[in-house]
């Protein structure tokens, strides 16, 4: 009797369990600080059209799960996975602030654009980063 292992489905498993835990917890915060920001009066109006806080929610979402697919995609053809997923998600991050910089919009609200996303990369890029391997 031959028995064959597969080590690698546990872990992929464990990679989109976290990821997708981490994007729910990272969509739910990013609302909480907009609507917090918004309570305290920052506007959430962008060249005069409102933000709605479900779009902080979404958005956070859809970026987290493009996030999710690059670190899988690292997990397969990275020397160093959490490495290079760090590396490239943090300076993504870093870049994702460069539109709110120059956006039509208050100074507060940029400043609070700019805390929704370090909010969602704290809480996905590390969560994500512990699920890859140092070496493939």
């Amino acid at each position: 009797m031959t028995t064959v292992l597969n080590p690698t489905r546990p872990a992929v498993s464990s990679l989109i369990v976290t990821g997708i835990a981490a994007t729910a917890a990272a969509a739910v915060a990013t609302m909480t600080v907009a609507a917090t920001g918004h309570a305290a009066g920052i506007s959430l109006d962008l060249a005069g059209e409102p933000i709605p806080v479900t779009g902080f929610g979404v958005l956070t979402t859809v970026f987290s799960l493009i996030g999710l697919v690059l670190a899988a995609v690292l997990r397969r053809t990275a020397t160093n996975p959490r490495r290079a997923f760090v590396r490239t998600t943090v300076a993504l991050t870093a870049l994702s602030l460069v539109p709110d910089v120059i956006v039509d919009a208050a100074p507060q609200t940029k400043v609070l654009l700019m805390l929704t996303h370090l909010v969602a990369a704290a809480i996905v890029i590390p969560a994500v980063a512990r699920r890859l391997n140092s070496t493939r």
